[in-house]
Protein backbone atom coordinates (compact mmCIF):
# COMPACT_ATOMS: atom_id res chain seq x y z
CA UNK A 1 0.00 0.00 0.00
CA UNK A 2 1.13 3.56 -0.69
CA UNK A 3 -0.22 7.04 -0.11
CA UNK A 4 -1.31 8.40 -3.48
CA UNK A 5 -3.30 11.32 -4.76
CA UNK A 6 -5.65 10.91 -7.72
CA UNK A 7 -2.95 11.78 -10.26
CA UNK A 8 -0.55 9.22 -8.84
CA UNK A 9 -3.24 6.54 -8.60
CA UNK A 10 -4.22 6.96 -12.25
CA UNK A 11 -0.56 6.92 -13.28
CA UNK A 12 -0.07 3.74 -11.26
CA UNK A 13 -3.05 2.09 -12.97
CA UNK A 14 -1.63 2.73 -16.42
CA UNK A 15 1.86 1.69 -15.29
CA UNK A 16 0.45 -1.61 -14.00
CA UNK A 17 -1.49 -2.29 -17.19
CA UNK A 18 1.35 -1.35 -19.54
CA UNK A 19 3.60 -3.75 -17.66
CA UNK A 20 1.00 -6.50 -17.43
CA UNK A 21 -0.52 -6.46 -20.93
CA UNK A 22 1.59 -5.79 -24.04
CA UNK A 23 -1.55 -4.86 -26.02
CA UNK A 24 -2.17 -1.77 -23.86
CA UNK A 25 -1.06 1.50 -25.45
CA UNK A 26 -1.53 5.11 -24.34
CA UNK A 27 -2.15 7.96 -26.76
CA UNK A 28 -3.12 11.61 -26.69
CA UNK A 29 -1.93 15.18 -26.84
CA UNK A 30 1.25 15.63 -24.76
CA UNK A 31 0.83 12.31 -22.91
CA UNK A 32 4.32 11.11 -23.79
CA UNK A 33 7.36 13.35 -23.54
CA UNK A 34 5.55 15.99 -21.47
CA UNK A 35 3.68 13.50 -19.27
CA UNK A 36 0.27 15.08 -19.74
CA UNK A 37 -0.91 18.58 -18.95
CA UNK A 38 -1.86 17.35 -15.44
CA UNK A 39 1.15 14.97 -15.28
CA UNK A 40 -1.09 11.90 -15.13
CA UNK A 41 1.08 10.01 -17.65
CA UNK A 42 4.39 11.37 -16.35
CA UNK A 43 7.31 9.00 -16.84
CA UNK A 44 5.40 6.33 -18.73
CA UNK A 45 6.91 7.03 -22.16
CA UNK A 46 10.41 6.96 -20.67
CA UNK A 47 9.65 3.58 -19.10
CA UNK A 48 7.76 1.88 -21.93
CA UNK A 49 8.90 3.70 -25.06
CA UNK A 50 7.28 5.90 -27.68
CA UNK A 51 5.70 2.88 -29.41
CA UNK A 52 3.56 2.24 -26.28
CA UNK A 53 2.94 5.84 -25.15
CA UNK A 54 2.22 7.95 -28.22
CA UNK A 55 1.99 11.71 -28.58
CA UNK A 56 -0.71 12.69 -31.07
CA UNK A 57 -1.65 15.81 -33.03
CA UNK A 58 -4.34 18.14 -31.68
CA UNK A 59 -7.10 16.25 -33.48
CA UNK A 60 -9.61 14.62 -31.14
CA UNK A 61 -11.55 12.97 -33.95
CA UNK A 62 -8.33 11.46 -35.21
CA UNK A 63 -7.34 10.27 -31.72
CA UNK A 64 -10.62 8.42 -31.28
CA UNK A 65 -10.61 7.04 -34.83
CA UNK A 66 -7.05 5.75 -34.42
CA UNK A 67 -8.00 4.16 -31.10
CA UNK A 68 -10.92 2.35 -32.75
CA UNK A 69 -8.62 1.03 -35.47
CA UNK A 70 -6.13 -0.17 -32.89
CA UNK A 71 -8.85 -1.86 -30.84
CA UNK A 72 -10.35 -3.89 -33.69
CA UNK A 73 -6.86 -5.10 -34.53
CA UNK A 74 -6.07 -6.50 -31.11
CA UNK A 75 -4.80 -3.60 -29.01
CA UNK A 76 -6.29 -1.99 -25.87
CA UNK A 77 -5.78 1.74 -26.42
CA UNK A 78 -6.16 4.25 -23.62
CA UNK A 79 -6.79 7.58 -25.32
CA UNK A 80 -6.60 10.87 -23.47
CA UNK A 81 -8.68 13.87 -24.49
CA UNK A 82 -6.79 16.68 -22.78
CA UNK A 83 -9.93 18.43 -21.50
CA UNK A 84 -13.49 17.09 -21.57
CA UNK A 85 -14.49 20.36 -23.22
CA UNK A 86 -12.60 19.22 -26.33
CA UNK A 87 -14.14 15.79 -26.60
CA UNK A 88 -16.86 17.10 -28.95
CA UNK A 89 -14.73 16.99 -32.15
CA UNK A 90 -14.49 13.25 -31.48
CA UNK A 91 -18.18 12.88 -30.61
CA UNK A 92 -19.26 11.42 -33.94
CA UNK A 93 -16.49 8.82 -33.84
CA UNK A 94 -17.46 7.90 -30.25
CA UNK A 95 -21.22 7.71 -30.71
CA UNK A 96 -21.57 6.54 -34.32
CA UNK A 97 -18.60 4.17 -34.52
CA UNK A 98 -17.06 3.23 -31.18
CA UNK A 99 -20.29 2.73 -29.22
CA UNK A 100 -22.02 0.80 -32.01
CA UNK A 101 -19.22 -1.46 -33.19
CA UNK A 102 -20.16 -4.64 -31.30
CA UNK A 103 -23.86 -4.22 -32.16
CA UNK A 104 -23.46 -3.39 -35.84
CA UNK A 105 -21.04 -6.31 -36.36
CA UNK A 106 -23.34 -8.77 -34.53
CA UNK A 107 -20.57 -9.42 -32.04
CA UNK A 108 -17.83 -10.12 -34.60
CA UNK A 109 -15.89 -7.05 -33.48
CA UNK A 110 -15.57 -5.26 -30.17
CA UNK A 111 -13.77 -2.14 -29.10
CA UNK A 112 -11.82 -2.23 -25.81
CA UNK A 113 -11.11 1.51 -25.86
CA UNK A 114 -10.80 3.64 -22.73
CA UNK A 115 -11.09 7.39 -23.24
CA UNK A 116 -9.71 9.35 -20.28
CA UNK A 117 -10.58 13.01 -19.92
CA UNK A 118 -10.36 15.63 -17.14
CA UNK A 119 -13.67 17.28 -16.32
CA UNK A 120 -15.22 19.87 -14.03
CA UNK A 121 -14.06 23.13 -12.53
CA UNK A 122 -11.54 24.09 -9.92
CA UNK A 123 -8.69 25.48 -12.01
CA UNK A 124 -10.27 28.76 -13.12
CA UNK A 125 -10.41 27.42 -16.64
CA UNK A 126 -13.61 29.20 -17.62
CA UNK A 127 -16.12 27.96 -20.15
CA UNK A 128 -13.66 26.03 -22.33
CA UNK A 129 -11.78 24.06 -19.64
CA UNK A 130 -14.38 23.34 -16.93
CA UNK A 131 -17.31 21.47 -18.46
CA UNK A 132 -18.90 18.29 -17.11
CA UNK A 133 -20.44 16.60 -20.17
CA UNK A 134 -20.95 13.15 -18.65
CA UNK A 135 -24.73 13.14 -19.16
CA UNK A 136 -24.26 13.44 -22.94
CA UNK A 137 -22.48 10.08 -23.03
CA UNK A 138 -24.79 8.26 -20.64
CA UNK A 139 -27.48 8.65 -23.32
CA UNK A 140 -25.44 6.67 -25.86
CA UNK A 141 -26.09 2.92 -25.90
CA UNK A 142 -22.87 0.90 -25.91
CA UNK A 143 -20.75 3.16 -23.70
CA UNK A 144 -19.72 2.70 -20.10
CA UNK A 145 -19.36 6.00 -18.23
CA UNK A 146 -17.19 6.26 -15.11
CA UNK A 147 -16.19 9.04 -12.71
CA UNK A 148 -14.18 8.29 -9.54
CA UNK A 149 -14.05 10.44 -6.42
CA UNK A 150 -10.92 9.14 -4.66
CA UNK A 151 -7.52 7.61 -5.44
CA UNK A 152 -8.34 4.00 -4.49
CA UNK A 153 -11.41 3.89 -6.72
CA UNK A 154 -9.64 5.79 -9.50
CA UNK A 155 -6.92 3.19 -9.89
CA UNK A 156 -9.23 0.19 -9.54
CA UNK A 157 -11.83 1.62 -11.90
CA UNK A 158 -9.25 2.56 -14.53
CA UNK A 159 -7.77 -0.94 -14.48
CA UNK A 160 -11.27 -2.41 -14.79
CA UNK A 161 -12.00 -0.01 -17.66
CA UNK A 162 -8.85 -0.96 -19.57
CA UNK A 163 -9.68 -4.65 -19.14
CA UNK A 164 -13.31 -4.11 -20.23
CA UNK A 165 -14.07 -5.31 -23.76
CA UNK A 166 -16.54 -2.48 -24.44
CA UNK A 167 -15.68 1.22 -24.58
CA UNK A 168 -15.43 3.33 -21.44
CA UNK A 169 -15.55 7.11 -21.13
CA UNK A 170 -13.50 7.74 -17.99
CA UNK A 171 -14.02 11.20 -16.52
CA UNK A 172 -11.40 12.50 -14.08
CA UNK A 173 -12.46 15.44 -11.86
CA UNK A 174 -9.51 17.76 -12.17
CA UNK A 175 -10.25 19.43 -8.82
CA UNK A 176 -9.34 16.12 -7.16
CA UNK A 177 -6.10 15.45 -9.03
CA UNK A 178 -3.63 16.71 -6.43
CA UNK A 179 -3.34 15.76 -2.78
CA UNK A 180 -2.77 18.02 0.23
CA UNK A 181 -0.85 21.22 -0.40
CA UNK A 182 2.75 20.49 0.55
CA UNK A 183 4.53 23.55 -0.81
CA UNK A 184 5.50 26.78 0.90
CA UNK A 185 3.34 26.96 4.08
CA UNK A 186 3.32 30.74 3.79
CA UNK A 187 1.36 30.47 0.55
CA UNK A 188 -2.33 29.51 0.64
CA UNK A 189 -3.30 26.22 -0.92
CA UNK A 190 -5.12 26.39 -4.21
CA UNK A 191 -8.73 25.25 -3.72
CA UNK A 192 -8.23 22.28 -6.05
CA UNK A 193 -5.15 20.95 -4.21
CA UNK A 194 -6.58 20.19 -0.79
CA UNK A 195 -8.21 16.79 -1.28
CA UNK A 196 -6.59 14.04 0.74
CA UNK A 197 -4.37 11.28 -0.48
CA UNK A 198 -5.51 7.73 0.12
CA UNK A 199 -4.13 4.26 0.72
CA UNK A 200 -3.76 2.59 -2.68
CA UNK A 201 -2.34 -0.87 -3.45
CA UNK A 202 0.73 -0.61 -5.65
CA UNK A 203 -0.11 -3.66 -7.78
CA UNK A 204 -3.08 -4.84 -9.80
CA UNK A 205 -6.64 -4.72 -8.45
CA UNK A 206 -10.07 -3.93 -9.85
CA UNK A 207 -13.03 -1.89 -8.70
CA UNK A 208 -15.97 -3.36 -10.64
CA UNK A 209 -17.88 -1.18 -13.06
CA UNK A 210 -21.54 -0.74 -12.19
CA UNK A 211 -21.21 -0.99 -8.42
CA UNK A 212 -21.81 2.09 -6.27
CA UNK A 213 -20.27 2.54 -2.83
CA UNK A 214 -21.92 3.75 0.37
CA UNK A 215 -19.15 6.04 1.58
CA UNK A 216 -21.04 7.02 4.69
CA UNK A 217 -24.02 5.14 6.16
CA UNK A 218 -26.90 7.13 7.65
CA UNK A 219 -30.60 7.19 8.38
CA UNK A 220 -31.81 10.81 7.93
CA UNK A 221 -31.61 11.06 4.14
CA UNK A 222 -29.82 9.66 1.09
CA UNK A 223 -27.42 11.80 -0.93
CA UNK A 224 -26.54 10.37 -4.35
CA UNK A 225 -23.50 11.85 -6.07
CA UNK A 226 -20.23 11.16 -7.88
CA UNK A 227 -16.86 12.80 -8.50
CA UNK A 228 -15.99 15.99 -6.66
CA UNK A 229 -19.50 16.45 -5.32
CA UNK A 230 -19.17 13.39 -3.07
CA UNK A 231 -16.78 15.43 -0.91
CA UNK A 232 -18.94 18.56 -0.98
CA UNK A 233 -22.00 16.51 -0.01
CA UNK A 234 -20.18 14.93 2.93
CA UNK A 235 -18.99 18.30 4.18
CA UNK A 236 -22.46 19.83 3.83
CA UNK A 237 -24.16 16.98 5.69
CA UNK A 238 -21.64 17.22 8.52
CA UNK A 239 -21.98 21.00 8.71
CA UNK A 240 -25.74 20.66 9.15
CA UNK A 241 -25.57 17.81 11.62
CA UNK A 242 -27.40 15.37 9.36
CA UNK A 243 -26.95 11.61 9.56
CA UNK A 244 -26.88 11.31 5.77
CA UNK A 245 -26.23 8.15 3.83
CA UNK A 246 -23.92 9.20 1.01
CA UNK A 247 -23.73 7.08 -2.14
CA UNK A 248 -20.82 7.47 -4.55
CA UNK A 249 -22.07 6.11 -7.87
CA UNK A 250 -18.56 5.65 -9.32
CA UNK A 251 -20.16 4.22 -12.51
CA UNK A 252 -22.94 6.20 -14.14
CA UNK A 253 -23.36 3.49 -16.77
CA UNK A 254 -23.92 0.77 -15.69
CA UNK A 255 -25.94 2.34 -12.87
CA UNK A 256 -26.26 0.57 -9.53
CA UNK A 257 -30.01 1.00 -9.12
CA UNK A 258 -30.28 -1.46 -6.24
CA UNK A 259 -27.90 0.42 -3.94
CA UNK A 260 -29.67 3.73 -4.60
CA UNK A 261 -33.18 2.37 -4.07
CA UNK A 262 -32.32 0.28 -1.01
CA UNK A 263 -30.96 3.42 0.64
CA UNK A 264 -33.91 5.65 -0.26
CA UNK A 265 -36.38 3.03 0.95
CA UNK A 266 -34.56 3.14 4.29
CA UNK A 267 -34.26 6.93 4.67
CA UNK A 268 -37.36 8.14 2.77
CA UNK A 269 -35.55 11.27 1.60
CA UNK A 270 -33.20 11.90 -1.31
CA UNK A 271 -30.86 14.65 -2.52
CA UNK A 272 -28.99 14.23 -5.83
CA UNK A 273 -25.85 16.26 -6.50
CA UNK A 274 -23.61 16.85 -9.49
CA UNK A 275 -21.44 19.68 -10.78
CA UNK A 276 -22.89 19.64 -14.30
CA UNK A 277 -25.74 21.87 -15.36
CA UNK A 278 -29.18 21.01 -14.02
CA UNK A 279 -31.39 20.75 -17.11
CA UNK A 280 -31.12 17.23 -18.58
CA UNK A 281 -28.22 16.53 -16.24
CA UNK A 282 -27.60 12.98 -15.07
CA UNK A 283 -29.36 13.84 -11.82
CA UNK A 284 -32.65 13.83 -13.72
CA UNK A 285 -32.12 10.16 -14.60
CA UNK A 286 -31.33 9.29 -10.99
CA UNK A 287 -34.42 11.21 -9.89
CA UNK A 288 -36.56 9.20 -12.29
CA UNK A 289 -35.13 5.93 -11.03
CA UNK A 290 -35.90 6.89 -7.43
CA UNK A 291 -39.38 8.15 -8.28
CA UNK A 292 -40.28 5.03 -10.23
CA UNK A 293 -38.96 2.58 -7.65
CA UNK A 294 -39.39 4.34 -4.30
CA UNK A 295 -42.47 6.55 -4.67
CA UNK A 296 -44.37 5.07 -1.72
CA UNK A 297 -41.29 5.30 0.51
CA UNK A 298 -40.62 9.01 -0.09
CA UNK A 299 -41.45 11.42 2.71
CA UNK A 300 -40.46 14.60 0.82
CA UNK A 301 -39.83 15.76 -2.76
CA UNK A 302 -36.53 14.66 -4.27
CA UNK A 303 -34.08 17.58 -4.54
CA UNK A 304 -31.20 18.28 -6.93
CA UNK A 305 -28.05 20.28 -6.15
CA UNK A 306 -26.30 21.16 -9.41
CA UNK A 307 -24.44 23.73 -11.44
CA UNK A 308 -26.31 26.55 -13.10
CA UNK A 309 -27.74 26.29 -16.61
CA UNK A 310 -25.10 28.62 -18.00
CA UNK A 311 -21.62 28.29 -19.47
CA UNK A 312 -19.02 27.83 -16.75
CA UNK A 313 -17.89 31.35 -15.84
CA UNK A 314 -14.28 32.33 -15.34
CA UNK A 315 -14.68 35.24 -12.95
CA UNK A 316 -17.36 33.65 -10.75
CA UNK A 317 -16.18 30.04 -10.59
CA UNK A 318 -16.96 29.45 -6.93
CA UNK A 319 -20.35 31.11 -7.25
CA UNK A 320 -21.14 28.65 -10.03
CA UNK A 321 -19.82 25.57 -8.28
CA UNK A 322 -22.56 23.78 -6.27
CA UNK A 323 -21.94 24.94 -2.74
CA UNK A 324 -22.90 24.03 0.80
CA UNK A 325 -25.43 26.87 0.65
CA UNK A 326 -27.22 25.08 -2.20
CA UNK A 327 -27.13 21.88 -0.19
CA UNK A 328 -28.63 23.75 2.75
CA UNK A 329 -31.60 24.83 0.62
CA UNK A 330 -32.14 21.23 -0.51
CA UNK A 331 -31.87 19.95 3.06
CA UNK A 332 -34.56 22.38 4.23
CA UNK A 333 -37.01 20.93 1.71
CA UNK A 334 -36.31 17.23 2.21
CA UNK A 335 -36.14 17.43 6.01
CA UNK A 336 -39.55 19.08 6.39
CA UNK A 337 -41.76 16.86 8.58
CA UNK A 338 -43.85 14.49 6.49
Amino acid sequence: MAQMNLTQALNSAMDVMLGRDPTVVLMGEDVGYFGGVFRVTDGLQRKYGAHRVLDTPIAEGGIVAAAIGMAVNGLRPVAEIQFADYIYPGFDQITSELARLRYRSAGDFYAPVTIRTPCGGGIRGGQTHSQSPEAVFTHVCGLNVVMPSNPYDAKGLLIASIEEDDPVIFFEPKRLYNGPFDGDPAKPAAPWSTHPKGEVPEGHYRVPLGKAEIVRPGKDLTIVSYGTMVHVAAAAASAHGLDAEIIDLRSLVPLDVDTICDSVRKTGRCVIAHEATRFSGFGAEILSVVQENCFWDLQAPIQRVTGWDTPYPHAFEWEYFPSQARFAAAFRVVMEPA
